[in-house]
């Protein structure tokens, strides 16, 4: 690297020396925030899924509780339901022998007892009757219900109800006849009522429960929704929904059944809450919020941190141009007065060439950290000038070969100062590399949208695992070495020519190529 043109200065080595020693302080720093960071949302994420646990376990508690209280009340009921068909089947055989009594006292048979079923007849305090005429007249009504007893006639909803059963004629003529019209009795009413009430009142608390489980009631067919809760309503319509919540709620849990009277036999299906379900994955969408906290933090930091960097580079180039340019004009006097002689002094051809390679130097150090200026430039004609000019400079058992396609002038837009520079390093690493003696090859490869500069190397190498760190500022192999001209480099292509440059190959105790990839065109 070319820095060693400066080192002289006490200022600019402390500079140095504190920025290195700021990066090496760096990788360390990283690894002991990672670990706490690790340690605190490992710890964070446990006692999360620790609460979540306790939550689903005391949900599932409260579920099973209820399925067991919703299991309980469904016995109840099927119990309720037989004995009320039991009821039911006496109730019909009252009505039926009701009936009977009618017909044997309408027949009016001269040798049969009537007494008993007169007896019948007047006991009768709970089954309606009406008698009506062949007009739907009535002549006669007892044990009628609330709202029926001042009836005049019968027809549409009331006819309905009182022909449950086949109604009993009663002769009166040879054209005329009068109907006798009867239902279950008004006791039996009021209990299918009580009934009704107790179904439709089990169905609702069973769908609206204090547990928040969803829940859908069907019958036999397991695809008719009698009732539901805690589901959206909006969706209860769409039948491949009802039958995906219906498979989900019977993997989960086994469907209570109940056997109703007039619902025939119907099924309970339920499952866990939808916020147990949301609880269990709480922990995962914690992991992915902190996660994307950090990626954002660290994005921020990292921005930070280069805005600072860039700071830093360019304070310390350009205070480095400004230590180098007081000498620098000394030199020159020096050398104006040294040419003034009468005698030529031997040497002093070199010693001008070597001040406007200062020139040079403190030029490119001056343009760290201000906007980058890319001209067009024959990227062949300055690789071959800064192949020759290395060569001249360095020890005559380093061999220097270019290729580059013949015949062929590329011009691509360049800093070609700072460009130089990229070059110039990476080769004084190379002859560092293979401690004064080898052979440097550079090689320009030409392709549709980009040239490939590979500088190659017959040094010690280098292992896989430093192919990265190797251009971390404050990373070196040398013992004096202070590890910023790859840095510095890196700088220049990847921020000033929007270009990339990496450790192709390396191979131990044979050799290292590094390439150098750029657009030939600006964006």
């Amino acid at each position: 690297m070319i820095l060693y043109t400066f080192t002289g200065d006490s200022y600019v080595q402390q500079k140095i020396i504190w920025l290195v020693n700021l990066y090496a302080q760096k990788k360390r720093w990283k690894i002991l925030l990672a670990v706490v960071a690790l340690i605190i949302i490992s710890a964070s994420i446990y006692y999360t899924n620790l609460l979540v646990n306790r939550f689903a376990e005391q949900e599932r508690t409260q579920i099973k509780v209820w399925a067991d209280a919703i299991q309980q009340r469904a016995s109840l009921m099927n119990y309720t339901e037989a004995f009320f068909k039991e009821v039911r089947k006496e109730e019909r055989k009252r009505v039926e022998l009701l009936a009977t009594a009618y017909r044997r006292l309408l027949a009016d048979s001269p040798n049969e007892n009537l007494n008993f079923y007169l007896e019948i007849i007047r006991n009768n305090t709970s089954i309606p009757v009406i008698i009506a005429d062949d007009q739907n007249h009535v002549k006669m009504a007892v044990n009628l219900p609330l709202g029926q007893q001042d009836i005049d006639s019968i027809g549409g909803a009331l006819l309905k109800e009182y022909t449950i059963y086949e109604p009993i004629v009663i002769p009166l003529g040879p054209r005329k006849k009068e109907y006798l019209y009867y239902k279950e009795s008004l006791i039996y009413s009021e209990l299918k009522s009580v009934l009704d009430d107790l179904v439709s009142s089990f169905l609702t608390e069973v769908a609206i429960n204090a547990v928040s489980v969803p829940v859908i009631i069907t019958d036999s067919t397991k695809r008719n929704v009698l009732q539901y809760g805690n589901l959206p309503a909006s969706r209860i319509d769409d039948s491949l929904f009802v039958l995906q919540q219906i498979s989900i709620m019977e993997s989960e849990n086994k469907p209570i059944e109940v056997d109703f009277l007039d619902f025939g036999k119907t099924f309970i299906f339920y499952r866990s809450s939808d916020l147990l379900t949301q609880m269990q994955f709480f922990p995962l969408l914690q992991i992915i919020i902190i996660a994307l906290f950090l990626v954002i933090a660290y994005l921020l930091f990292s921005y930070a941190r280069r805005s600072e960097q860039n700071q830093v580079w360019a304070g310390m180039a350009k205070e480095t141009a400004h230590q180098i340019g007081t000498p620098l004009s000394s030199l020159m006097a020096w050398i104006e007065l040294l040419k003034m002689r009468p005698e030529p002094v031997e040497g002093v051809e070199e010693m001008e060439k070597d001040i406007e390679r200062l020139e040079t130097i403190t030029e490119r150090f001056s343009k760290i950290g201000s906007p980058p200026v890319l001209e067009p430039t024959n990227i062949i004609a300055l690789l071959e000038e800064t192949i020759d000019y290395l060569r001249i400079r360095s020890s005559r058992k380093i061999e220097y070969v270019f290729e580059a396609p013949p015949n062929l002038d590329l011009i691509i837009p360049l800093n070609a100062s700072l460009f130089r520079w990229v070059i110039e390093n990476l080769c004084k690493n190379a002859m560092d590399a293979m401690s004064g003696h080898g052979k440097i090859t550079v090689q320009l490869l030409n392709e549709s949208d980009h040239l490939l500069i590979d500088v190659s190397d017959t040094g010690k190498g280098m292992p896989k695992s430093v192919f990265k760190q190797v251009f971390n500022p404050g990373y070196t192999s040398k013992k004096r070495g202070w590890g910023l001209g790859l840095s510095l480099a890196k700088r220049i292509i990847k921020e000033y020519h929007k270009g990339k440059i990496f450790v192709k190959s390396s191979v131990v105790n044979e050799g290292t190529t590094f390439r150098i990839i750029l657009k030939k065109r600006n964006n």
